[in-house]
């Protein structure tokens, strides 16, 4: 990365956010017409685990999914996509997932989707997550499987020094569940999709339950341990 010392000295969501924030509308032009796209919304929609509201992203980008799943409220340290989301008609919040605007156990359900790579440090955000987080409500993670043919393309791409990926770090969903389990989360449910590799994406696809070798996105749902 260039930059210097100065650079280095960056906080770490600033770095990730500020390629998102500078190419908001080539990033959200990825979603036109896109089957990956509508892959990874129909897993979310298959779930079997109620997406009740009130409903938060974090790291809500420029609203696609949230705009898909009926998510009312958004933040993102990005604020282009922000403007995105809110004519999408979330309700949007310029914030980091470690200090999240909003009242303990005001929400049902948080999602990150797609942003838990994008953290230097999940466990923060993951504790934020369950402070606002009703009794009984649900956290819902979408990955990149790391040792899956997608995941495995993006590392490339990071290693390429793509834009978007130069900050991100692709994760095992057994490493996710034990980050889970320490801030005080169970996983519920569990889903995949993408089973088709990059280079033969043709057709729509549905999830199916549990982790499935070799699927490119995962789906945790997780409620707190009580």
């Amino acid at each position: 990365m260039t930059g210097g010392k100065g650079m280095e000295k960056e906080p770490f969501w600033r770095q990730a956010a500020q390629v998102f924030d500078e190419r908001a509308a080539e990033y959200d032009g990825w979603f036109e017409n896109s089957l990956l796209f509508a892959i990874e919304r129909a897993a979310l929609q298959e779930l079997a685990t109620p997406l009740l509201g009130p409903k938060l992203e974090v790291g809500v980008g420029p609203g696609r999914f949230a705009e898909a799943l009926g998510v009312e409220f958004g933040v993102d340290p990005a604020l282009a996509p922000l403007a995105l989301a809110k004519k999408r008609g979330v309700r949007v919040s310029q914030a980091v997932g470690e200090a999240l605007p909003y009242a303990d156990q005001s929400m049902r359900t948080v999602l990150l989707l797609f942003t838990f790579c994008f953290l230097a440090d999940p466990r923060p955000v993951l504790r934020e997550c369950r402070r606002v987080l009703k009794p009984g409500g649900h956290l819902v993670l979408g990955l990149i499987v790391a040792d899956s043919p997608w995941g495995r393309m993006l590392q490339h791409k990071k290693e390429a020094g793509h834009p978007f990926y130069q900050q991100a770090r692709f994760y095992a969903p057994g490493e996710v569940e034990q980050c889970l389990a320490g801030c005080g989360f169970v996983v519920e449910e569990r889903r995949s999709s993408l089973i088709q590799s990059p280079e033969a994406l043709r057709e729509m696809e549905h999830s199916q339950a549990g982790l499935v070798n070799q699927a490119g996105f995962a789906i945790l749902v997780a409620g707190s341990a009580r």
